[in-house]
């Protein structure tokens, strides 16, 4: 009893939202939309929401007589009390029609305890002997990021609960016409094997040095907000945010980067730009510039972004592995960066798409790149879903005849097919096209 008086609870809401779904299953979806079996205080109630959840998935009729024999089937029907509980929650229901208000009550509640349990792991946890202090500062941002997410790393989920989400998600991509089910790159072709950048993915996008990796980064990144609406972060640990922005200019603009880069405009030029910058001022998309950036601070930042909607990080290879924490060799410490990055891509619910070098065999060879060229790639091929090479015959050939042919090759795909798609590679604007051909020829 001392506990049922210590955490924040209400037995009266918890009554209200259960005794509504059993007295008029219209009732059930607004429920289940905002709570989950786990917000219930009491375990009585978390049998019975459970067993209307499972019911209402299965599209079976809900009543109380049915939910009595669900529950015998399910073996959390207790013969001395459950069909007298059940009878007291009809009758202290007053009504269905205001579930939704009752179920604000038992998620604030819920989130109220949620918080209390962490406050205490948190304090036990920076009590203990040796911890690290950016160990505690983590668990305590991630602890209470889940609860603001409405997750819990706890949370253990059936496959019924699980079920209405994927389900939820295909009706969804159904009825808006069978649309990606990630983020458009701006680059129809790569979308229709890889599906866009799907939330929660690790995509690699791999090249040698003067590929164009980061000019195509900024142009993903750049379609990605505008045809989403949501935020995208860019964490640059080799150029400046300037130097960002003015290959921006020069993309949006169409004009010379080398113009920009000199300063050398004419009137025309000047009236591109700033039209150009007029238009960019309106994109959700934020720089972040600190070349000595850890995975734990990108996820730090990331967590307060509102309508976060991707993250890009230039490059692997020159991030730190985890603070405080020893590796024997630069290949485990990548294998480490790597890792973190599918868990926050994870974490978050974000498509996370990082850049990374390629071995010098790559350049020897002189031939398109492969998996086992990613440079110091430990667990980097691992822990991606999808990897994307950029490749340039004419960068290491000067007489090919594919002038300015840019191919993006899916290396790895974890959702689908891999292949090459052709892309425009247009040096002076610092942007790739989606169409390519060959001079001479015509549509």
């Amino acid at each position: 009893m001392d506990e049922l008086r210590r955490l924040p609870h209400s037995l009266e809401a918890e009554q209200a939202v259960v005794g509504s779904m059993l007295l008029d299953s219209r009732c059930i979806p607004d429920a289940i939309e905002l709570l989950q079996s786990g917000d219930f205080y009491l375990p009585a109630h978390r049998d019975i929401f459970e067993t209307i959840y499972e019911m209402f998935l299965a599209g079976d009729v809900v009543d109380p007589v049915t939910v009595l024999g669900r529950m015998r089937v399910r073996g959390v029907y207790d013969e001395t009390t459950s069909r007298e509980y059940v009878g007291r929650l009809l009758d202290a229901t007053p009504t269905a029609a205001h579930v939704r208000q009752y179920s604000s009550i038992v998620r604030e509640q819920s989130i109220l305890r949620q918080v209390a349990q962490v406050a205490g792991d948190i304090q036990a946890l920076a009590l203990e002997p040796a911890v690290e202090a950016h160990a505690v500062l983590d668990s305590a941002e991630q602890r209470i990021y889940d609860i603001r997410q409405g997750r819990s790393s706890q949370d253990l989920y059936k496959i019924p609960v699980v079920l209405v989400d994927v389900y939820r998600q295909i009706k969804e991509l159904s009825e808006a016409g069978g649309r990606l089910p990630g983020l458009s790159t701006g680059f129809p072709s790569v979308d229709l094997k890889i599906g866009g950048l799907i939330n929660s993915n690790l995509i690699i996008l791999a090249s040698r040095p003067g590929m164009g990796k980061t000019s195509i980064a900024l142009n993903i990144a750049l379609h990605a907000t505008r045809s989403s609406g949501k935020t995208v972060v860019f964490f640059s640990l080799e150029m400046s945010r300037e130097q960002l922005v003015k290959r921006l200019l020069s993309t949006e603009a169409s004009v010379d980067s080398n113009v920009l880069l000199t300063g050398a405009l004419s009137p025309q030029d000047w009236s591109k730009v700033g039209a150009a910058a007029a238009a960019l001022s309106n994109v959700a998309l934020l720089f972040d510039d600190n070349p000595a950036i850890s995975v734990a601070e990108i996820k730090a930042k990331c967590r307060r972004v509102t309508n976060l909607g991707m993250i890009v990080v230039d490059y692997l290879q020159l991030m730190q592995g985890t603070p405080g924490k020893r590796f024997d060799n630069r290949t485990t410490e990548v294998g480490d960066i790597s890792r973190s990055l599918k868990i926050m891509a994870k974490e978050l619910d974000v498509p996370v798409v990082c850049l990374s070098q390629l071995s010098r065999e790559t350049a020897k060879r002189g031939k398109k790149p492969v998996l086992s060229d990613l440079r110091e790639s430990g667990a980097i091929e691992q822990d991606a879903d999808v990897v994307l090479f950029l490749h340039r015959d004419d960068y290491y050939n000067e007489e090919s005849t594919e002038h300015n042919l840019a191919q993006v090759i899916i290396g790895k795909n974890r959702h689908g097919e891999t292949g090459e798609v052709d892309l425009l590679w247009e040096g002076q604007y610092t942007r790739f096209a989606q169409e390519w051909r060959q001079e001479g020829q015509h549509e």
